[in-house]
């Protein structure tokens, strides 16, 4: 049955070369009832008129947002504010915008490595990816979304040597506080002082002055003491506590 029209009108296949759209995907705009022709012809095609074209640019306005289908159909209708769709997306955009930096950085690192060591095995390279991507549960519990993927960047910006060198010079250094907090050394004397020049340094590669990372570093240490001990060879809360005394001894 031919439903009439007035106006100019468009059939499916029109519109879909006028819209960049596929025929199968204006379809499916009508079959949600998201984008329906107002007629159709005695065969039973199609037909839009100026009305639902204005409808249709509509949808692709807010679909280039990237809104989902459903949203678009609700804000159309009136059911839901346009402020309160754009708000709930901005959100959603701003994290995956954070996982997208985070993920950049961390596919960076993997292949600076790969080319500088082309012929890793598959062990070495599955090895590396967990330890470039996998964030201990831990972690996450005292850093942001953003602080983890401003960290992965800086990790890519400073190079996997000055990594192993920032890990090197731990494991050289807390040996040294553990043996001078266990002879009792003067917390004020030059070697300490020294001491806590390096351990401020180390630290400093990990925060880069952030004072928000710095301050979620210290409570994951705090709160973390005996686990990161066991698990990573320190700091111990003794390594700790003759560092702190060293740094306060020059107040």
């Amino acid at each position: 049955m031919q439903t009439r029209t007035t106006g100019q009108v468009w059939k499916v296949g029109q519109l879909a070369a006028m819209t960049g759209l596929t025929v199968r995907t204006l379809h499916h705009y009508d079959h949600i009832n998201l984008v329906c022709p107002s007629g159709r012809t005695p065969s039973g095609h199609r037909l839009y008129e100026e009305d639902d074209v204005q409808r249709l640019y509509q949808v692709l306005a807010l679909r280039q947002l990237g809104l989902a289908l459903d949203s678009v159909a609700s804000v159309i209708a009136g059911d839901t504010s346009m402020s309160e769709v754009l708000a709930a997306h901005q959100s959603y955009l701003e994290k995956q915008l954070v996982a997208m930096r985070r993920l950049r950085a961390q596919v960076a690192m993997l292949a600076t490595t790969v080319e500088r060591s082309p012929r890793v095995s598959v062990e070495d390279f599955l090895e590396l990816i967990r330890r470039v991507i996998v964030v201990d549960e831990t972690v996450k519990q005292y850093f942001s979304e953003t602080q983890l993927a401003d960290l992965a960047e800086r990790r890519e910006l400073l190079g996997e040597e000055v990594i192993a060198g920032v890990e090197a010079g731990w494991r050289d250094l807390l040996p040294r506080v553990s043996a001078a907090a266990e002879s009792g050394m003067d917390p004020a004397a030059p070697q300490a002082q020294a001491m806590a020049d390096e351990w401020m340094a180390l630290l400093e590669q990990f925060h880069a002055g952030d004072a928000d990372l710095r301050e979620g570093l210290y409570r994951m240490q705090a709160e973390n003491a005996d686990q990161i001990e066991h698990k990573h060879g320190g700091p111990s809360p003794a390594q700790l506590d003759f560092i702190q005394q060293a740094n306060a001894a020059r107040k």
